[in-house]
């Protein structure tokens, strides 16, 4: 339920490019459970995957409306990116990355995250809002939708403090039926079950006669750039908070996990969407104790219901999410106490990823800063031995990303 505003929200945000709405409903829903799918099957562990948001913006506004491109050629560099990350990922140099990033910043990687979901969910229901002077400010307090955001978060809060099972669920459940007299909370037309909408549309819709232009290169590696690491960032940040980082802070069957995210980008291209990647919103899964790929079998499952019940999981509005995602963010805030503070080597590249992800709206920009400063603090004060050659690459390539 934590997830399944993508339903709504990625079908919107790709329509801008022409692309057919009802369609892109359908893309969503059985690419999220295809990628699901593999996660629970093959790499056994509790994360759901779905179109990416800000990749889906990306899509929209920069390549096709910014760049003038079609959405057909945005598509084919999705399906590029799927095709080069299967590629990466079997000769393990995703793996490599994912171990390279120090334990420090894995830690801090996991809070960051939770400060980036919390802001999100307060920004959607409009608990929080732009201001021209100071880039961000408090919404109107009295408004239906943050009335709702700010009730669902006392009576989730309440119901955890008081260890009730699945309050997450229902504290979502609440708020959407709260909504419904504040008219927050649309009741949908017609009949609630139904045939999915076609794929027609937008199925296998590639324009290959572009591949080896300039511009193609440029969007296939921003694509690559930015799915890689929100993709690293979430799967460590998440697994550290379920304490299934290994010894050493790696994450167990990592390999699987990154083939997972692979054949869903590859999937959901050829279905007609966006890159898929794991879904910081699997932290409220494992914060419900999910632990192994059930956890992520169950919402491929019920990504596959929700093709048929369409207009009943659309209906469900932001604000009433907003206390999940709100308090999932506080939930990933406790690896912060494995951070050696007394360590400022350790501790500043810490403090700048989790600050730089909520700041800059992107979870792979924490990281970027967050290993940069790690290796420039770490090689300026002696401590060569800690920073490994991949890491040294790594900023090399992040130095270069700037200039580039």
């Amino acid at each position: 339920m934590t997830m399944a505003y993508i339903l709504a929200v990625n079908p919107d945000i790709l329509s801008v490019t022409g692309m057919d709405k009802n369609a892109l409903f359908s893309a969503t829903a059985l690419s999220a459970m295809v990628a699901t799918l593999v996660m629970a099957l093959v790499a056994k562990l509790p994360f759901a995957l779905a179109p990416g948001m800000g990749l889906n913006a990306f899509f929209a506004f920069t390549v096709v409306l910014g760049m003038s491109h079609s959405w057909q050629f945005a598509l084919t560099a999705v399906f590029l990116e799927g095709i080069l990350f299967l590629i990466l990922t079997a000769f393990n140099i995703r793996e490599l990355i994912v171990n390279a990033i120090p334990l420090s910043v894995k830690h801090a990687v996991s809070a960051g995250i939770g400060l980036f979901i919390a802001f999100i969910g307060l920004q959607n229901a409009g608990v929080i809002v732009n201001n021209d002077a100071t880039l961000v400010g408090l919404g109107d307090m009295g408004s239906p939708a943050v009335l709702i955001a700010m009730g669902g978060i006392v009576v989730t809060a309440v119901l955890l403090a008081l260890k009730v099972k699945g309050a997450l669920l229902i504290g979502i459940f609440v708020a959407t039926v709260a909504g419904l007299p504040l008219g927050v909370t649309h009741m949908p037309e017609g009949n609630l079950v139904g045939a999915p909408p076609s794929l027609s549309p937008i199925f296998f819709k590639f324009e290959f006669s572009e591949i080896f232009t300039l511009d193609m290169l440029i969007v296939l590696f921003t694509f690559l750039f930015v799915d890689m690491f929100d993709t690293v960032g979430t799967l460590v940040g998440v697994s550290d908070k379920a304490g299934m980082l290994t010894k050493d802070g790696k994450v167990p069957r990592v390999k699987q996990a990154l083939f997972a995210d692979s054949i869903g980008t590859t999937v959901g291209a050829m279905l007609g969407t966006s890159t898929v990647t794991t879904y910081v919103e699997s932290a409220s899964g494992v914060a419900e104790g999910g632990k192994t790929g059930l956890t992520a079998l169950t919402t491929a499952g019920l990504f596959l219901v929700a093709l048929f019940f369409a207009p009943l999981f659309t209906m469900v509005p932001a604000a009433a999410t907003t206390a999940a995602l709100v308090l999932v963010g506080f939930f990933m805030m406790s690896p912060i106490l494995k951070i050696n503070f007394d360590d400022f080597t350790e501790a500043i590249p810490a403090f700048i990823t989790i600050i730089i992800m909520p700041l800059t709206y992107s979870i792979a920009e924490g990281i970027v800063f967050g290993m940069l400063s790690y290796v420039f603090l770490k090689l300026l004060t002696g401590k060569v031995k800690d920073v490994s050659v991949v890491m040294i690459v790594l900023a090399v390539l992040f130095v270069l990303k700037f200039f580039i």
